[in-house]
């Protein structure tokens, strides 16, 4: 296996927090370049503050939701609200190939670090700017996370059940999907970036990565004018299409049936039932007409067997099916196990722990994780002497004039 990874070399100031902005940098840092995470003790990043806590203690380097998205990172810990906290991230960004930051519209520019300056110190920087609904327009100061994003994008409208509120996708949802594109965006630019020596600046909207999702209802509307809305685990195309109860407490399996031979292979699976052979069921059209009735009789057959169970009798003759898992059960996953998705390493704090790796393999390195997550400021040293180059004594007069937080 080749030690060299795709983004040796690649040097990236990461000033974004909570979710999109890191999972961004955690793309790049894993797979090979060295991200400086810039981070604040006054307030730290959201994440920090949020469980799940090992062992459910609470504390600011205990948190593995902040340490999910910040993997094979160095933290550099900078007050930005002091002058010299501000000169060292000038230096960072001088230093840096891609710089990323995930503040509310013109912050960056307050603070004295916006694309102008950053240009100025290096004019083939890279530079990133993600927030809810970009960088320019009526909505840009709209401040908030991922779960407005994603109300304000549609998701939560066509999410739950008819008879019930708006419930929306589980997670912050545009959180999820925006670093995906982002760091595909990023990758492009540094591609560019190689063949002209032009760097860029990217406006990131969290609404429109996300708005892509809904393109089948958007459609839908333009054409015909029709507004979907909540149908709970429903298809406007399968039937029976849900989850169903299985035995034990609070055990399920999602089931969907595509097609005519899949429902008559369900049939004998179920033993050829009465019920199964209805001539109202054996169309796509009438079973989506029935939909309550099928579900009755499939959810009394499901309650008797475990999930598992059904989820293999189902998938042997062609049918999809699939045992609802918490995260519990992923961590023991055989399949994520044969493909090392999780990955243990040895955090400061925390000790030996899991973490997330990436939705694909690469043939010829190991794309997952190369080193835990950071304490809040650890690399300080190593970031301001080795890095940037400074002196002692300019990182004694930085310190002392309370820049390093």
């Amino acid at each position: 296996m080749s030690e060299q990874l795709p983004f040796d070399g690649l040097k990236v100031a990461d000033f974004s927090w909570i979710m999109v902005g890191p999972t961004t940098a955690k793309y790049l840092a894993d797979h090979g370049a060295t991200v400086v995470r810039v981070e604040s003790a006054s307030p730290p990043d959201r994440l920090r503050a949020a469980g799940p806590y090992k062992d459910g203690v609470p504390g600011t380097n205990r948190s593995q939701f902040f340490g999910d998205f910040n993997t094979s990172k160095l933290s550099l810990s900078l007050n930005l609200k002091n002058p010299a906290g501000v000169a060292v991230a000038r230096r960072l960004i001088t230093w840096a190939d891609v710089y990323i930051e995930s503040f509310t519209p013109g912050t960056v520019d307050d603070l004295g670090i916006g694309y102008e300056t950053a240009r100025s110190l290096n004019p083939s920087v890279i530079m990133a700017s993600n927030c809810l609904m970009g960088q320019s327009g009526p909505a840009a100061a709209f401040a908030g996370y991922g779960y407005h994003a994603s109300a304000i994008a549609g998701f939560y409208e066509v999410t739950g059940w008819p008879d019930l509120p708006p419930d929306g996708p589980w997670m912050a949802y545009t959180d999820t999907i925006a670093p995906r594109l982002l760091a595909a965006t990023i990758m492009a630019a540094l591609d560019h970036r190689r063949r002209t020596g032009q760097g860029q600046y990217i406006d990131a909207a969290q609404v429109e990565m996300a708005l892509h999702f809904l393109a089948p209802q958007i459609a839908d509307f333009n054409v015909s004018d029709r507004v979907v809305s909540r149908d709970g685990n429903r298809s406007d195309t399968m039937a029976p299409h849900g989850a169903y109860p299985c035995k034990d407490d609070d055990q399920w399996c999602a089931i969907a049936v595509e097609s005519d031979e899949q429902w008559n292979a369900l049939g004998h699976v179920l033993g050829d039932p009465a019920w199964a052979s209805d001539a109202r069921f054996q169309t796509a059209a009438g079973r989506l007409r029935h939909q309550d009735e099928i579900d009755g009789h499939l959810g009394e057959w499901t309650s008797g067997k475990s999930a598992q169970e059904v989820m293999h009798l189902l998938q042997s003759v062609g049918v999809p099916a699939g045992l609802v898992q918490r995260s519990s059960d992923l961590l023991q996953d055989p399949q994520l196990a044969h493909r090392r998705f999780f990955r243990y390493m040895d955090h400061p704090e925390m000790g030996n722990i899991p973490y997330s790796g990436h939705q694909f393999r690469i043939r010829s390195y190991d794309s997952g994780p190369r080193f835990p997550a950071p304490l809040l400021g650890q690399h300080n040293e190593l970031v301001l002497r080795d890095i940037l180059g400074m002196t002692d004594e300019e990182i004694a007069e930085a310190l002392a004039a309370g820049g390093i937080a």
